[in-house]
C-alpha cells in the first residue's frame, strides 16, 4: 500500500475511534432520557443504512443483494450480534452505569477476540499474549467492580455491568462473523446489511416493548440518534471495516484502544462524569493489556 494511502487509512481509523468514543456519550443521553430506548436504536440503524445505501448508489456500484442461503445467513448473523444484541446490552447497560466506565469495560474487546481465536484454533498463543490478556482482565475486573477487582466474584456487580459485558461478547461474535462477511461483501455492503437486518430486529423488539412516542423525544435525543446513525455507524463502521481489509484485523484492532480514551475525555467534558482513580487505573491496565496482546510482533521487533 502506498504511504499516502496508509496515512489516510490511519487518519480515518483514529477519527472512527473518536466517533465510537462519542457513541457512549450519545447512548448515555438517550438512556437517561428514555425508559424505552429501542425505538431510537432501530431508527439509528435505519438512518445509517439509508446513508450507506445512498453512498453506494452515488458511487455507481449499485446495491447487490446476497446471492445464496450462506450469504443471507451472514446478513442476519451480522444484524443479530453486531446490532440487535449489542444494542440491547448497550442502551440498557447505560441506564445503570456512566458512559466512561462502560467504555472502559468494552475496551476488553480485542483481548476477548484474541482468546476466542486461540480457543477455536484460528490464532496461536504465546507468553506475550497470555500476559497481556491477564493484565487486561485484571483491569477489566477493577473497572467492573468500581475499584474492587473481586466484586464480580463476590456477587456485588449490578445489572449494568453484566449488560456491558454482554456488549463485549456480542461484538466479539460480530467481529468473527464480519471476517467471514468481508470475503463475500464490500465494507459498505457489510455495514448496509448489518444496519438494516439489525434495525428490523430492534424494531420488532421496540414494538413489543411499547412506549414509543416520537413527539416526546427532546432535541438531545434526536441529535444523539443522528450522531449514532451517521457518525457512529455509517462512517465509523465503514472506515473500520475498510481498514481491516487494508491493514488486517490484528493491526486495525489495536486502534480500538483509543475508544475508551476518547469516551472518558468526552464524558468528562460533555456529561461532567468524573471516574475515581481506582477505575481509571483499571482502565489503564485494560488498555496496556490490550496493546500487549494485540500489537504485532514485527512492531515490537522494530522498537526493540
Amino acid at each position: 500500500m502506498p504511504q499516502a494511502a496508509r496515512t489516510l487509512t490511519y487518519v480515518k481509523l483514529v477519527a472512527a475511534m473518536a466517533m465510537w468514543g462519542g457513541t457512549w456519550i450519545a447512548g448515555r443521553v438517550i438512556a437517561q432520557e428514555l425508559s424505552a430506548p429501542l425505538a431510537v436504536a432501530a431508527l439509528r440503524f435505519v438512518v445509517a443504512g439509508l446513508v450507506v445505501g445512498g453512498v453506494m448508489l452515488v458511487a455507481g456500484g449499485g446495491i447487490p443483494l446476497p446471492k445464496d442461503r450462506q450469504e443471507w445467513g451472514l446478513v442476519w448473523a451480522l444484524g443479530f450480534f453486531g446490532i440487535f444484541l449489542y444494542g440491547l446490552c448497550f442502551f440498557f447497560g447505560l441506564q445503570h452505569i456512566p458512559a466512561g466506565r462502560g467504555a472502559l469495560v468494552v475496551a476488553l474487546n480485542p483481548v476477548v477476540i484474541v482468546l476466542l481465536a486461540w480457543a477455536i484454533g484460528k490464532e496461536g498463543m504465546n507468553r506475550r499474549k497470555a500476559l497481556g490478556s491477564a493484565i487486561a482482565l485484571a483491569g477489566c475486573l477493577t473497572v467492573i467492580g468500581n475499584g474492587d477487582p473481586l466484586a464480580l466474584l463476590q456477587g456485588t456487580v449490578g445489572i449494568g455491568e453484566w449488560l456491558i459485558l454482554g456488549c463485549v461478547l456480542s461484538w466479539a461474535a460480530y467481529t468473527f462473523i464480519g471476517w467471514r462477511a468481508t470475503g463475500h461483501f464490500s465494507a459498505l455492503a457489510t455495514t448496509l446489511y448489518a444496519s438494516f437486518s439489525g434495525a428490523f430486529l430492534l424494531g420488532l423488539a421496540a414494538l413489543v416493548q411499547g412506549d414509543i412516542d416520537l413527539s416526546a423525544w427532546s432535541w438531545r435525543v434526536w441529535s444523539s440518534m443522528l450522531f449514532l446513525a451517521v457518525f457512529g455507524t455509517a462512517i465509523a463502521y465503514t472506515w473500520f471495516t475498510a481498514a481491516v481489509q487494508q491493514l488486517g484485523a490484528g493491526h486495525a484492532s489495536v486502534f480500538i484502544n483509543l475508544v475508551p480514551v476518547f469516551a472518558v475525555l468526552q464524558a468528562a467534558v460533555l456529561l461532567d462524569e468524573r471516574l475515581g482513580l481506582p477505575v481509571l487505573f483499571g482502565g489503564l491496565l485494560v488498555i496496556a493489556g490490550v496493546w500487549l496482546t494485540t500489537v504485532q510482533k514485527t512492531t515490537l521487533e522494530k522498537t526493540a
